[in-house]
């Protein structure tokens, strides 16, 4: 269901009771005009996307080619686990990853109970809250975006949005309908029990998400870093 129709339900739920009808509802739905955007904390997109993720209790890393994603990928599993396996979703994406060049051979198919890492490749991403957007399917199983220890997310620069709308409607976009979206903003916690902050409670422990664009650079890394910290 695409969000404009969502709304004029809403509205129409919202309004029936007054008596209004329909064109009545939805006119007044129209005045009230889109809901402002969060400000971006840098004017750059892709810096914004990186400082939010990492203002959610996310780790990051750019990559300017499929092969620095698979290297960037192995850095990262070496150095939380001191291993090379991960498990990932039957993706065409994944799949056509230079996975040897980085001396990885990722297990594709299902997480299950144990894995360490599981991989996945975002549909969209938004900036304004440094979320992923990721499509499930049987080529994308739900839980691989929650039974593992770590979760790394692969994002493409060009499927990155400044805001949660646009990212929406680029998720929907592509033909091919997902039995669910995940929108994920950051790693699992709660702080349920004695305002105790505890991670990995309902899923990963950790989220590591690798912004991959050939115009990405360095200084936009370091950007991201600092603009987290202000």
């Amino acid at each position: 269901m695409s969000s404009d129709a969502r709304s004029e339900i809403l509205a129409r739920v919202r309004y029936g009771s007054l008596g209004q009808t329909r064109n009545e509802a939805i006119r007044q739905l129209q005045a009230l005009g889109p809901g402002p955007s969060a400000v971006l904390p840098d004017a750059d997109v892709a810096v914004a996307f990186l400082s939010n993720v990492l203002r959610n209790r996310g780790s990051v890393d750019i990559a300017d080619s499929r092969s620095a994603a698979v290297a960037a990928i192995g850095r990262y599993l070496y150095e939380r686990f001191r291993s090379r396996k991960l498990v990932a979703g039957d993706d065409p994406r994944l799949a056509a990853m230079p996975w040897r060049e980085g001396g990885l051979l990722p297990r594709f198919g299902l997480c299950q109970d144990g894995d360490d890492a599981c991989l996945s490749y975002a549909r969209a991403a938004v900036a304004e809250t440094g979320s992923v957007l990721l499509a499930t399917g049987r080529a994308n199983p739900a839980s691989n975006n929650l039974l593992a220890e770590d979760h790394v997310v692969l994002v493409d620069h060009d499927d990155l949005e400044a805001d949660l709308n646009a990212a929406w409607r680029r998720a929907q976009a592509g033909g091919s309908r997902a039995r669910a979206v995940h929108i994920i903003s950051g790693p699992s916690s709660t702080a349920d029990i004695a305002k105790i902050l505890v991670r990995g409670a309902h899923g990963p422990r950790n989220w590591h998400v690798i912004l991959c664009g050939a115009e990405l650079t360095a200084d936009q890394l370091a950007l991201a870093r600092e603009s987290a910290l202000a």
